[in-house]
């Protein structure tokens, strides 16, 4: 607590002091939305979801960029990975047409929720929504592709490797042979949006991990300005790009 400061003492004996009005203080800055994060663990809290549907983030998201490196086509059906508030299942919904379908996965039921809203204002007919928990996506199997957008991070828990190994199995195993996941993530630093700059994942570690999970790396570009695509394929079929 903050020290009181004091006004000298009245004359007189006995006189109680008399204590002074704290000074104003300058307001504090904003927390950045990485560090509100629950207490309870490492998940985006849904009160800051208007955080993420900044009007400039499609020029600096670059999902077509992001959906044509994974092959996602009319007709494809993919599962967008701690979905949030739905901002990429919509574009992933748009661009599998009416012929695809899109799984909007998150272990929050709030951002379910959130999900649900915004399928039913933007007139979906090709989203479901599926509540998993931090090991078990609870995907069905024959994917074309599993997308991991801006939140690798709050699945990778350093204290508890074991989890975000036994996500990524199950992940693998939800794939086509031919199947894709693709981790979009934020380079290193503390520039531009994404979370603060100690919880961010740099693409080697994430390279390292899904290794040990069974898939191979055959893809690695930079998503400018702030960050990079990983594509891993559960076979290693695709040919490694340099």
């Amino acid at each position: 607590m903050r020290a009181q400061s004091r006004e000298p003492e009245r004359r007189g004996p006995g006189a109680p002091p008399r204590i002074a009005p704290l000074r104003p203080q300058p307001p504090e800055r904003p927390v950045p939305p990485a560090l509100r994060q629950q207490r309870n663990g490492r998940l985006f809290p849904p009160l800051d979801l208007g955080l993420l549907e900044g009007p400039d983030r499609e020029a600096w998201q670059k999902p077509d960029q992001i959906m044509d490196a994974l092959g996602i086509a009319d007709g494809a059906v993919v599962a967008d990975l701690g979905a949030g508030g739905g901002w990429f299942t919509i574009r992933l919904a748009r661009r599998v047409g009416p012929n695809g379908l899109v799984y909007a996965q998150d272990i929050q039921e709030e951002m379910i929720d959130v999900i649900r809203r915004r399928v039913e204002r933007e007139n979906l007919t090709n989203v479901e929504t599926v509540l998993g928990t931090a090991t078990d996506p609870r995907l069905p199997r024959g994917l074309d592709a599993v997308l991991i957008v801006n939140a690798y991070n709050e699945m990778n828990d350093p204290s508890r490797p074991d989890v975000i190994l036994t996500l990524l199995r199950n992940l693998t195993a939800a794939l086509k042979p031919q199947g894709r996941i693709g981790v979009i993530d934020f380079t290193a630093g503390s520039g531009g949006p994404g979370p603060a700059a100690a919880e961010r994942v740099p693409p080697d570690a994430v390279i390292a991990t899904t290794a040990a999970a069974g898939l191979r790396l055959v893809a690695r570009e930079l998503v400018p300005p702030y960050q990079y695509l990983l594509v891993f394929s559960r076979d290693g079929s695709a040919r490694e790009s340099p």
